[in-house]
């Protein structure tokens, strides 16, 4: 196998990292704390390593990737990247050893948003921005993998969206990079948008920036300990609405500022990810109201806000829903679960997973009651074929096998049960905290020994890549084709 194009590829993306160094550099030139070096120091060496990386593999790329180096590539950049990107945590003010710096950043790059640092409040700027920008660029980059690799590669259903990707968007947008760079605008105007709204809620220009990429991102890292109790109550309501935009198909704001409404007014999984958020937010709402006999605005906003939180996958905290007692905390696991719509930032098993699932277990039934009649499996009208729902079904198996095996490996660095399966959904799913004391709401993820993060690292790179991308490369199959 050829490894220049995938090379030639990682050196420019780690080009583009350490280029984006220098913003948090020039915030901590302005706030004269002398933290700018390490800025410095960390942008260099991130340009020359790509830079040199690229430049080695110059001559390898006159043909397109094949489908091992675009699984390769998919998987390289999300493993190299948190490399580099740690620097600052390691050179900076918070002097993290490798093992927390690179856990922060692989949370970061995967917009998990699980944190292992603490004292937040006192951390210079340009670090706090480092983190923001870190999630941003991972929110853009996965809708990018998303809408033009995973669909190529078959990779958990994602074909189903080659067509609409490509075919019907076809006399708009007849290139793959058109379509990724009217993303971008979008999801930069989205961004614009979000920190103006922020602004208006309360919040200084600084923590609106940050907090609009890290909410833009579904990421989920705040500049604040204690994450939005510390800001004004009404960055919540902001907070809600652009989470759930954020965790809509980008392609479908595409269409839209093509002139085309039609597409996300009738997307059945936009329609079945709003559904089930408002039976969500509703269910938990009136059990709250019972059983807390507090029939507030705020009762209804801690609900309205952790709930959108945890099932884009943002992680943002405004209150620990710990205290919230057995059932909702059951529900709010399972939320997490579920994930947002394919083609947006969001994380998880994805709505439209679901939907494919029930429609083929609806087929099942029939096809039980009526052994004689012919019945497929439909989406958005059209019938699904055998290899997206078989592609489905694998990815439910691996999701599941996975969290098992990675629930018990944590288990065995000496976790109890509650933080071992639930951190394991947390970075599986790419939600960021657990359960319990240690590294639910209240909590993060320091405590923890070297090698869980290590296991939780990895998981959030699986997780975030749809967990086929990254294990067809270890098959014996995979490198003799």
């Amino acid at each position: 196998m050829d490894f220049r194009p995938v090379g030639y590829v990682v050196g420019l993306t780690v080009m583009a990292l350490g280029l984006a160094m220098l913003a948090p550099l020039m915030v901590d030139l302005a706030e004269g704390r002398g933290e700018w070096t390490v800025f410095a120091q960390s942008s260099l060496l991130t340009m020359l390593s790509g830079g040199l990386v690229a430049l080695t593999c110059r001559n390898g790329v006159e043909q397109g990737l094949t489908i091992q180096q675009t699984f390769l590539l998919t998987t390289g950049v999300w493993v190299v990247l948190p490399l580099l990107g740690a620097l600052p945590f390691m050179l900076g003010e918070s002097e993290l050893r490798f093992v927390d710096a690179f856990f922060e950043a692989m949370s970061g790059l995967t917009t998990t948003g699980s944190t292992v640092m603490s004292g937040l409040d006192d951390l210079p700027k340009g670090l706090l921005l480092w983190r923001g920008i870190m999630q941003w660029l991972g929110g853009i980059g996965i809708i990018i993998v998303a809408m033009v690799f995973l669909p190529e590669l078959r990779v958990g259903g994602m074909q189903i969206f080659k067509a609409e990707a490509f075919d019907t968007m076809g006399k708009i947008l007849p290139r793959a990079t058109e379509i990724a760079s009217r993303i971008s605008v979008i999801y930069l105007a989205l961004t614009l948008v979000c920190v103006t709204a922020y602004v208006l809620a309360g919040l200084n220009m600084f923590d609106a920036i940050v907090h609009a990429m890290t909410t833009i991102a579904t990421g989920g890292m705040a500049n604040y300990d204690a994450s939005f109790v510390a800001l004004p109550a009404s960055s919540e309501y902001v907070a809600s609405l652009f989470m759930a935009l954020a965790a809509l198909p980008f392609v479908r704001f595409v269409q839209l500022t093509a002139g085309t409404a039609r597409p996300l007014l009738t997307d059945p999984q936009v329609r079945a990810y709003l559904l089930t958020l408002f039976a969500i937010i509703g269910s938990l709402t009136l059990w709250r109201f019972i059983q807390a006999g507090d029939a507030s605005e705020k009762t209804f906003r801690e609900v309205l806000f952790n709930t959108i939180s945890i099932m884009t996958g943002t992680g943002y905290a405004s209150e620990n829903y710990m205290t919230w007692g057995p059932l909702p905390i059951a529900v709010i696991f399972l939320t997490g679960l579920i994930g947002g719509c394919a083609g947006s930032t969001a994380c998880s098993i994805k709505i439209f997973r679901y939907q494919l699932l029930f429609a083929s277990i609806r087929v099942q039934m029939r096809r039980i009651r009526t052994p004689h009649g012919v019945f497929t499996p439909r989406y958005a009208g059209r019938p699904v074929a055998d290899d997206v729902l078989n592609s489905v079904m694998a990815f439910f198996v691996f999701f599941i096998v996975s969290l098992g095996v990675i629930s018990v490996l944590l288990s065995l660095t000496g976790l109890d049960f509650v933080t071992s399966i639930s951190g394991a959904a947390a970075a599986l799913a790419n939600i960021g905290p657990g359960l319990g004391d240690t590294i639910g709401p209240a909590g993060n993820y320091a405590p923890l020994n070297d090698t869980a993060k290590w296991i939780l690292s990895a998981a959030m790179l699986i997780g975030r890549l749809e967990l086929m991308a990254v294990y067809a490369i270890f098959t014996i199959n995979f490198w003799r084709s």
